[in-house]
């Protein structure tokens, strides 16, 4: 029978329609995974000066030469709390390889920063910004949300979110960027 569609009856096309939109829903995982395993193209990562818990100031650019990790936290941030012992482990594992882990909270009162810290002592830099410039330099859209920088300060990798996971991948990627055998 044939109509406006070009030959085809409602109920072929209803069929399309349906089909269409169940691809794009078994898609998407696939897309989104893609999406987080691509490398970017470099570019300059914002700078910063931001102080540390005891009031002294960092700079972005005192750590090049060195790989860093930029991780932006807040002490409401359930993922968050699951990303501190991995990045604690990071530290310990590649900082003689040349790996800095800055970590940056977003809290606006600093004592919960500090409750957050005593229940989950960090074992790299924490710096903090309760007035949140830096993520919006950033472009950060969740949390937490980490940038691997290379040794000349540019932006190589991103990542939104943390759960178990991803360890392996962010673990594999500091270690290619590092130069170090997967």
């Amino acid at each position: 029978m044939m109509t406006a569609f070009g030959g085809f009856n409602r109920r072929h096309i209803r069929l399309s329609w349906w089909q269409i939109g169940l691809s794009l829903i078994l898609a998407f995982p696939l897309i989104s995974l893609a999406q987080e395993t691509l490398k970017i193209e470099p570019v300059s990562a914002p700078a910063f000066e931001l102080t540390a818990e005891n009031n002294s100031k960092h700079q972005l650019k005192h750590y090049l030469g060195k790989l860093v990790y930029i991780d932006f936290w807040a002490s409401w941030c359930a993922p968050c709390l699951q990303s501190f012992p991995f990045m604690n482990s990071m530290q310990q594992k590649y900082q003689a390889a040349g790996l800095q882990i800055v970590a940056i909270n977003l809290d606006k009162k600093m004592d919960d920063a500090q409750i957050f810290l005593k229940k989950n002592p960090a074992q790299f830099l924490v710096l903090f910004d309760p007035e949140g410039k830096t993520p919006l330099q950033y472009a950060v859209k969740g949390m937490p949300s980490s940038y691997l920088l290379d040794r000349s300060g540019k932006i190589i990798f991103t990542h939104k979110g943390f759960k178990a996971a991803d360890q392996a991948l962010l673990e594999a990627k500091i270690r290619t960027e590092l130069g170090l055998k997967n």
